[in-house]
């Protein structure tokens, strides 16, 4: 079995927030997933994302998202903790 490349990994290309602190994600193959980032604000640095204004500035860049305060999310973890749409 051949071992997938880091180009052949998905890309992801936008996130959209959603209601429910959920982000839908849409990933250059054309795949489309669904984040709950809810669990993530019982985590000290996470915690601004409660605020849904802020929650909704959420951007792409580094093949994952960001929001401002340097706040990011691991791209392999927001890939496996999302599920298909």
């Amino acid at each position: 079995m051949q071992q997938e490349t880091a180009s052949e990994k998905p890309r992801l290309v936008s996130a959209t927030p959603s209601d429910g602190y959920k982000l839908l994600l849409l990933y250059n193959n054309g795949e489309r997933r669904v984040f709950d980032a809810s669990p993530l604000m019982a985590h000290k640095v996470f915690a601004p994302l409660a605020n849904k204004g802020f929650f909704g500035l959420v951007k792409v860049e580094f093949d994952t998202v960001i929001w401002p305060r340097d706040i990011d999310y691991c791209p392999d973890r927001l890939y496996e903790e999302s599920v298909p749409y």
